[in-house]
């Protein structure tokens, strides 16, 4: 198996996937790695940070406040949310789908020595977003950058399709009409 086949097969949560536990593990890591570098994860910070880990779908600084909203008490302000985000950015605690300018908890601890980039499968169908990195790519994406002379500071590629959750529950329904009398 290749290391791309590898670090792909754990990208997309399972159908029957813990939320909660998975929450829980992106709060303990980054609490750690907070602590590690000497950064505050404040209060807002780890609400914002706790409502991107809730779902692997992407979302949206107002999605973010809506879903602190539901969770109880006065919703954010907007910049709160925005500076909250810019902090687990900077601290590679969530990342940005420029494609559809939305945040997602990340999942993955990142070598900051290598220059793997981050690769986003987003599924067009039920939005879930699966973050997978591979230094093959890494070493393909370095050379195409130094033969143009140019120097990447943070490559992200994002790949749109379907996942193999939503593949398999389309072949599922395509198999139950094919054997449905006419």
């Amino acid at each position: 198996m290749t290391e791309a086949a590898a670090n792909a097969i754990g990208a997309f949560a399972a159908p029957d996937h813990d939320h909660h536990a998975c929450a829980r593990s992106t709060l303990a890591r980054a609490e750690a790695l907070c602590a590690a570098r000497g950064a505050r994860l404040t209060d807002i910070r780890r609400r914002v940070l706790g409502a991107l880990a809730e779902s692997h779908s992407p979302a949206g600084a107002y999605d973010v406040i809506e879903r602190l909203a539901e969770a109880g008490g006065r919703p954010p302000a907007p910049i709160t949310v925005y500076r909250a985000l810019d902090f687990l950015l900077a601290h590679g605690l969530a990342h940005r789908i420029e494609s559809r300018n939305a945040y997602v908890a990340c999942s993955r601890d990142h070598d900051e020595d290598t220059a793997a980039p981050v690769v986003f499968l987003i599924c067009e169908h039920c939005g879930a977003v699966g973050e997978a990195e591979t230094s093959d790519l890494g070493a393909a994406l370095s050379a195409l950058a130094s033969a143009s002379g140019f120097k990447p500071r943070a490559p992200v590629i994002e790949v749109t399709g379907e996942c193999a959750h939503c593949r398999g529950a389309s072949a599922r329904a395509e198999a139950a009409a094919e054997t449905r009398p006419s």
